[in-house]
């Protein structure tokens, strides 16, 4: 068994780790658009907010909010509900095990949720999902997006503590190789729409789920 890493506080990617991102944007588009081919739809929201953050972080675009990114993108998935779809990425499901997970883990230590998610944004997926943080970080408040180190470093200043005593959790590798270049420990989380390591990766921790990450912790 890979020895639990000697952490003080546990940081959460949302998006995809916590919540089912790309099923809960399909379900609103069956809802808004019962004729329409709601996975690809989907994929083609899901590409165009990938692509602007790309830009964002090459600096071919100024920052703009994920909110703002939405909008664009179910703009181009259907104008005439676009209203109603752009809100589609805050009503999003939690995976079946993050709640209860993440009461275990956070009764052990502080918990943090880090998202590329604007702030708004995340003050309604966490409460449709039930998901309790004692803090809520925005990369809008870093104006850029994951894996660019001043993300990370927002969770990094506000822990008050060295980053090898944070643990990022995610189940994007991309995500997790940008909290390693921070200096953050890592643990990888299966999920149906991740990202897995590739045969070069390290994680300090790797897990099915966040119920067998929260055994891991000793939670």
């Amino acid at each position: 068994m890979t020895p639990r890493p000697d952490i003080d506080l546990v940081v959460f990617d949302i998006l995809g780790t916590m919540v089912d991102e790309p099923g809960g944007i399909r379900r609103a588009i069956r809802s808004s658009l019962p004729d329409a081919d709601d996975a690809a739809a989907a994929d083609r929201w899901l590409l165009h907010v990938d692509v602007q953050q790309q830009d964002i972080l090459a600096g071919r675009r100024p920052f703009a909010a994920s909110t703002v990114i939405d909008g664009e993108a179910a703009a181009l998935v259907a104008a005439d509900v676009a209203g109603e779809l752009a809100t589609a990425a805050r009503r999003l499901e939690p995976w079946p095990d993050s709640v209860a997970a993440l009461d275990r883990i956070a009764a052990r230590f502080p918990v943090v949720g880090l998202s590329n998610a604007s702030a708004a944004a995340l003050t309604r997926i966490s409460a449709h999902a039930g998901l309790r943080w004692h803090q809520l970080l925005s990369a809008e408040q870093a104006r850029t997006y994951k894996p660019a180190a001043e993300v990370y470093r927002l969770a990094i200043d506000n822990a008050g503590c060295p980053p090898e005593r944070l643990l990022m959790v995610a189940a994007h590798a991309w995500d997790l190789r940008g909290a390693q270049a921070a200096g953050m420990r890592t643990a990888y989380v299966e999920r149906p729409v991740g990202d897995p390591p590739a045969p070069e990766d390290a994680f300090d921790l790797t897990a099915t789920g966040l119920d067998d990450l929260a055994t891991q912790l000793g939670c």
